[in-house]
């Protein structure tokens, strides 16, 4: 028998050290060739370490949340025959798992307001469990621990039916189903005291987001602007354009209209379209609009890069958000798709409340945060009608935007919202 060590992999872009994510196996674990080890986090992505040798894992590098230098050890696995004497490097087909995390995640990482944690769900009624110790980590993804943790199940109780007994998905589901039989357990149950209490390490995707978000508010100057506007007449233009065209081209949302309001907006106020390099005291006006849509997945908060909105139609807009978000939520966005946005665009949607106060996405100097839209009475030439409105809540770096041009440029986006036919006026 023989050991094969493994180093931690250069990902390149010059990056010197990655921070450990997490392991997907343990001391003791008999691996596979192509095996998923651990997850790693760069200043650019996350991204899967796989096995390239059959073996049994003796040693592990490190520790989760601990950041390691390019070529460190990350893993020992015993190997039949010699092994490699020399420590070889993890294969460098490492695959973007995730968003470019803060790094620049120009895109990767937002620039939505941080929401308030929501309150964790009761557990849920337990199916067949499985006999783990309190402290066994079972194997799951963080987008599958993120989801037990929001459906209220301890990941430790379920049965995994991925490699090594991974915990998955639909073993999730699975979980769930079978526990509905259980559904007449006390009512008083749900009334019960608890004591219980639960540490959560900040490190991965959510430590990148944290950085990200505090690095925002502590170097540029943040201030916001709020403005009403009537969407009655671009949501029934929207309405009638699905009618008529959305079982060939695709149905609209509201978003693809947006960016096309920033796109036609952008031309009379380019210095909102740029990015500014404090260091160096230089700003950087684009002429090409990429927008990013900040976009909500199980690892946090993804920005998405539609890029050159200035060249896209209203489909091929929205095809181009659904196909991004998708791959966003699905963890399989590249580092490209996830980074270089000049401006940027976030939405709740129907959670979207009344006022919100978007995070700067950095370098960027402005972001147009989009509000729910509600119907409410308006005067209208005298008249008390019911009208559809929406506040955009929109931040800027004041050290770049002054206050009246940031208010100039979403009243001219306002004009356009409420006066659709002028979005396509050449």
């Amino acid at each position: 028998m023989g050991t094969h060590v493994i180093k931690m992999p250069d990902i390149g872009e010059g990056i010197a050290e990655v921070e450990l994510s997490q392991w997907h196996v343990k001391v003791g674990d008999l691996v596979v060739e192509d095996q998923v080890l651990a997850d790693v986090m760069t200043d650019k992505a996350m991204v899967d370490i796989p096995s390239p040798v059959h073996g049994k894992v003796i040693a592990l590098g490190g520790q989760p949340g601990e950041v390691m230098a390019v070529g460190s050890v990350l893993i020992s696995i015993e190997v039949e025959g010699a092994g490699n004497l020399k420590e070889s490097a993890a294969p460098a087909a490492v695959a973007a798992k995730e968003p470019p995390a803060a790094a620049k995640v120009e895109a990767a990482v937002e620039s939505k307001p941080a929401a308030a944690a929501a309150p964790r769900p009761a557990p849920v009624c337990q199916g067949p469990t499985v006999a783990r110790e309190a402290d066994e980590r079972p194997l799951a993804s963080p987008a599958v621990r993120k989801h037990a943790l929001d459906l209220g199940i301890q990941l430790r109780l379920v049965r995994g039916s991925g490699p090594a007994g991974r915990v998955l998905h639909e073993d999730l589901e699975a979980y769930l189903a079978q526990g509905q039989s259980n559904a007449s357990a006390p009512a008083a149950a749900a009334y019960a005291q608890r004591n219980d209490e639960e540490q959560i390490q900040v490190i991965g995707m959510r430590r990148k987001i944290a950085q990200r978000m505090q690095d925002a508010t502590q170097r540029a100057a943040h201030f916001s602007y709020v403005e009403e506007i009537d969407v009655t007449a671009i949501e029934e233009l929207r309405a009638h354009l699905n009618e008529k065209h959305g079982a060939s081209r695709g149905k609209l949302t509201l978003l693809p209209f947006l960016v096309r309001a920033l796109v036609v907006a952008l031309r009379d106020f380019p210095q909102m379209n740029a990015r500014y390099d404090d260091e160096a005291q230089v700003i950087t006006r684009l002429g090409a609009v990429h927008v990013g849509v900040a976009t909500q997945s199980d690892v946090g908060l993804m920005v998405p890069v539609v890029r050159h909105a200035e060249a896209r139609s209203l489909w091929d807009s929205a095809a181009e958000i659904s196909r991004l978000a998708n791959a966003a939520r699905n963890g399989k966005a590249s580092r490209d798709e996830l980074s270089g946005s000049t401006i940027t665009l976030t939405s709740l949607g129907a959670l979207g409340g009344i006022v919100s106060t978007p995070v700067l996405n950095l370098p960027e100097v402005a972001i147009v945060g989009v509000n729910k839209i509600v119907e409410r009475p308006m005067v209208v030439k005298g008249q008390v009608v019911i009208r559809k409105m929406m506040n955009l809540s929109s931040s800027f770096d004041h050290r770049v935007v002054d206050g009246m041009d940031a208010a100039l440029f979403i009243q001219a986006i306002r004009g356009l919202i409420e006066q659709p036919a002028t979005l396509f006026v050449e």
